[in-house]
């Protein structure tokens, strides 16, 4: 295991000008095509510095995305949900009813223009997350995203992939971001090989017997947020 949480060099990722971010949190399912139209407008407007940074926060109805390095042979169920096409990092991952989709559009000119930092940020931000509800969240080389260790008694130890993560940077601003599952339909995730990963699975807050609320596990992301990030304020959700 490779914990880049305690790598100095990286955290705290926080602004130059400590100005805070927006926290916006959409109510309902946010059409997809939708979201990712006015994330990149957000984007291109933090670019031209007509407007501030944000974090958006919302959930989508049942889909598949598939990221610049999706693999065809890795949608099992094509018809099974919509299929989009991402430009975010990364391979195909399910979004759904149950599951907190983070957008992240910071402005790396303002904190540090260092992918790889950036990176290691919004994992330490979901591992201080799930701090929050006594879930040690792990990260792995050569696998993305943040993962927690499983043990039955009489059964080997296996690894089970708790949260996403994809992001997008266009003129030294990102786009997509997380998604951590709280709540969803477990069974949604085998249409697809959740980021090429054959040997591992998917669990959740309430899998691992956590009865969390969204509003809960909001509450401990814009906590985490806050160590890693800087401070928030709340904001109107573009849609």
């Amino acid at each position: 295991m490779l914990d880049r949480t305690l790598n100095p060099a990286a955290l705290p990722f926080g602004r130059e000008d400590d100005a805070p971010a927006g926290w916006a949190v959409s109510k309902g399912y946010v059409d997809y095509p939708a979201a990712v139209a006015a994330m990149e407008a957000r984007a291109a407007a933090i670019a031209d510095g007509s407007a501030g940074e944000l974090i958006w926060l919302l959930e989508h109805p049942p889909l598949y995305t598939a990221g610049v390095s999706a693999k065809s042979g890795d949608l099992l169920q094509p018809d099974r949900f919509p299929v989009f096409e991402s430009a975010r990092g990364g391979q195909f991952t399910y979004h759904g009813p149950g599951q907190r989709v983070a957008y992240v559009m910071l402005d790396l000119t303002k904190r540090r223009r260092d992918v790889r930092a950036f990176v290691a940020a919004l994992e330490a931000w979901v591992i201080g997350a799930l701090d929050a509800f006594n879930v040690k969240g792990e990260i792995r080389d050569g696998r993305v995203g943040v993962w927690v260790e499983r043990r039955a008694p009489g059964a080997p130890t296996r690894e089970d992939k708790i949260a996403a993560i994809g992001v997008k940077l266009r003129r030294w601003v990102s786009f997509h971001g997380v998604s951590v599952n709280v709540e969803p339909d477990l069974s949604h995730f085998s249409g697809i090989v959740p980021c090429g990963q054959t040997e591992h699975g998917v669990t959740s807050l309430v899998d691992l017997g956590l009865p969390v609320t969204m509003d809960e596990a909001d509450a401990a992301l814009k906590a985490s947020f806050r160590q890693v990030f800087g401070e928030v304020a709340e904001a109107e959700a573009p849609l």
